[in-house]
């Protein structure tokens, strides 16, 4: 049997898979090239080893799966759990590498020194570490004892206890670890001078799961490197809530930790955000530039709106500096518009604004009221603005003697809450749709070519679909008053005038069709 098993040792491999593992100090090592130090052999083993010490802990949650019986670059030496042991040998220096396919003899391994002859002294590489993946999947380092317990007090700890009782080759078993990956890579920057050099190259993303293990072993070097990189450089929205997860259950005893949690929670008392929001609004509806004004009103309206993601846990916005920013545009439309007309001198206005021609002061005071009521559509608290618009008698009256170019500026405000009506956008009483229809759809009807003209982000379409609609929601009596006064202004001026056809049949057919059936059904 024993001579059996040599004549197939000797056979030459024909597809055989070449295995090999690599360290930072020996050139990958293959069965065509015999070694000569023992030492240095790689050596498989069994899932079944003698007694263990296992690290209770795992690391950062896995995103790549390693394989079984795959070789990884490590400090030390590192083989996979493996059923056959695959043994390799280093080649000496100017010893040729065999031509012939016949086998060549393997030169027997050169004697051991004293110093290595016992088990309790197998050189450098005296611990096994044994990673067990949490989804399956193993490695095994080989390691210096001296390097992990002056790196690791965890470590330290278990090579200590497991050298009381157990000579020779130490064994650590880490269970359950989510990502073998950056467990071997942390353990590989214990060898590292310089880590924070290497975190540069990882970059940030990996250097946080690395900072999670290296806080869970212990390992205060590395610790520290990953908090002042992290410190240092900016984040991703993406690595930020990672950062923020990590930080929610990490306890490290280093100042740096306080400068990166600056970083994204206040400690110290800032002003609350309704505080803040007022102080934008009113900065932006006093702005002189119509550029940074227009993006401005973006920015600030994309984080107010509910669908934004910063406005998750923030308190609802305050409804009383809202309507008070309001009032302040209004007066001061007002104020303008008493200008156009000689009865007012007009307000007080820097040197700057008073070189602006006053229709552009105009426009800009009506772009200020939208863009504050899109803001209270989108938090369903416009409702009070249709009552505040509709009782607007001054703006009323000097809408008769304006001109066209400045009535229309007032019939944009009216057009955005008509459309928010008939787009069901805006709910409020009966009473208070009659109060606005009754005050701007007469103005509306005579802007309304004026308004096709300079459109200024209005849709025509829809704002015709919707002032249909918004009449259709007031009592079939007041419908008609209204629907009249449409028709004669249609018959007169055409397209200069708004087409409410569809809305005006409906109301037709509800008020004669089906309204005679309904005293049919009543009078029976």
């Amino acid at each position: 049997m024993h001579d059996l098993k040599s004549q197939r040792r000797r056979e030459p491999p024909l597809h055989r898979r070449r295995y090999w593992c690599c360290s930072f100090t020996t050139p990958p090592l293959s069965p065509e090239n015999p070694g000569l130090s023992h030492s240095c052999s790689v050596r498989s083993h069994s899932s079944s080893c003698s007694k263990k010490t296992q690290l209770p802990f795992s690391n950062s949650p896995q995103t790549q799966k390693t394989p079984l019986a795959r070789r990884i670059l490590s400090p030390g030496r590192v083989s996979p759990i493996s059923e056959h042991p695959v043994v390799t040998h280093t080649t000496p220096k100017n010893h040729p590498i065999p031509k012939s396919p016949l086998p060549l003899p393997v030169p027997p391994p050169p004697p051991l020194a004293d110093s290595a002859i016992n088990e309790g002294n197998l050189g450098i590489y005296d611990t096994r570490l044994n990673l067990k993946g949490k989804n399956g999947g193993s490695l095994v380092l080989e390691l210096s004892s001296e390097v992990l317990a002056s790196n690791s007090s965890v470590f330290a700890d278990l090579i200590a206890d497991y050298r009381k009782n157990v000579s020779g080759l130490c064994r650590v078993e880490v269970p359950d670890v989510e990502n073998l990956n950056v467990f071997r890579e942390t353990i590989e920057l214990m060898f590292e001078e310089d880590i924070q050099k290497k975190l540069v190259k990882i970059g940030v993303f990996r250097a946080i799961d690395i900072l999670e293990v290296s806080a869970s072993i212990k390992f205060g070097r590395c610790v520290s490197a990953c908090l002042q990189y992290l410190e240092a450089v900016p984040w991703t929205e993406e690595e930020e809530e990672k950062l923020r997860e990590l930080f929610n259950g990490l306890k490290v005893d280093d100042p740096k930790t306080k400068d990166i949690r600056d970083r994204f929670c206040s400690l110290s008392p800032i002003d609350s955000q309704p505080a803040l929001t007022k102080q934008l609004i009113w900065s932006i509806t006093t702005c002189n530039d119509a550029t940074a004004g227009s993006e401005l009103k973006s920015l600030v309206k994309g984080l107010l709106c509910k669908s934004s993601v910063y406005e998750k846990d923030y308190p609802d916005l305050n409804k009383e500096d809202m309507y008070a920013a309001c009032e302040s545009c209004l007066k001061s439309l007002s104020s303008l518009l008493e200008e156009t007309s000689g009865s007012n001198a007009g307000q007080k206005l820097t040197k700057k604004e008073k070189e602006k021609p006053l229709l552009e002061r105009i426009s800009k005071q009506v772009d200020n009221i939208n863009w504050l009521v899109d803001i209270l559509l989108d938090h369903q608290m416009a409702e009070e603005f249709v009552h505040l618009w509709a009782n607007q008698e001054g703006l009323l009256k000097l809408h008769k003697d304006a001109s066209p170019m400045v009535k229309y500026e007032l019939s944009r405000v009216s057009a955005v809450l008509f459309t928010a009506i008939g787009t069901r956008r805006l709910h409020c009483p009966p009473e208070t749709r009659l109060r606005l229809l009754q005050a701007w759809f007469r103005p509306m009807l005579s802007d309304f070519g004026w308004l096709q003209r300079s459109k200024k982000g209005l849709d025509m379409k829809a704002l015709e679909e919707a002032m249909g609609q918004a009449l259709l929601t007031l009592p079939l009596k007041e419908q008609y008053s209204l629907f009249m006064e449409w028709f004669r202004c249609f018959s007169k001026h055409g397209n200069e005038c708004p087409n409410l056809s569809k809305a005006f049949q409906i109301w037709w057919r509800r008020s004669f069709l089906r309204g005679s059936e309904t005293m049919a059904i009543e009078s029976r």
